[in-house]
């Protein structure tokens, strides 16, 4: 991925924490020279010094049968993304486009079926522990879990290299960056809502 030093982002920590919120991925292998995609959920787990994401897919999904033949696989993950016109600066010029996202490669394998329950199991607490009547894995018959178990494959993937890029108009001054967050505001657009509240918090942060 290109990232102009302006929008560059190098901590680890808040890497992190941004996939944790951002955990739907997207996930990038060849097959035959072909770029195939699939869109999934991923948990992010560490092991020792290692970091790895977790997920699954439908056994009749062609593409985890790509991950022996690809030496690296492709997760994207992507954040609050925004139209920005150039109407809002003091100045001329082009307008242009806000946005975060994160690249992740890393070596993927399948997960055995002790690994891909262990793998369920955290994701339904993830997601349903909160919710008034959660969903767990232990609370749902054994029959239906050995009938879906056969519909899908787990698998693992062992975090390599790691591209992150923010642009929130970084590269912008105090002024037109206040006016930026107030237009965004005024767009009645959910997207550009959250992103004017990232690039205000980013702003406290640095008061």
């Amino acid at each position: 991925m290109y990232i102009p030093k302006y929008y560059k982002v190098t901590n680890a920590d808040e890497i992190w924490d941004f996939i944790q919120d951002n955990s739907f991925g997207t996930i990038v292998t060849t097959e035959q020279g072909k770029p195939i995609a699939t869109h999934l959920p991923l948990g992010l787990h560490k092991k020792g010094d290692d970091y790895y994401f977790t997920g699954h897919m439908a056994y009749g999904n062609p593409q985890w049968r790509t991950f022996e033949t690809c030496e690296d696989v492709l997760v994207m993950f992507q954040g609050p993304h925004a139209y920005i016109s150039s109407s809002w600066y003091g100045h001329e010029d082009v307008p242009t486009w806000n946005y975060q996202a994160v690249h992740v490669y890393g070596k993927a394998s399948i997960l055995e079926k002790d690994e891909l329950i262990a793998e369920l199991t955290m994701m339904m607490e993830k997601y349903e522990k909160h919710r008034e009547n959660p969903i767990l894995w232990d609370q749902l018959s054994p029959q239906l879990l050995e009938s879906q178990l056969k519909g899908i494959v787990g698998f693992k993937i062992k975090v390599g290299e790691i591209q992150a890029a923010y642009k929130l108009s970084q590269n912008r001054n105090e002024t037109d960056y206040i006016n930026i967050i107030d237009q965004l505001r005024n767009e009645g657009n959910p997207n550009s809502k959250q992103m004017a509240e990232l690039m205000e918090k980013r702003l406290k942060n640095q008061i």
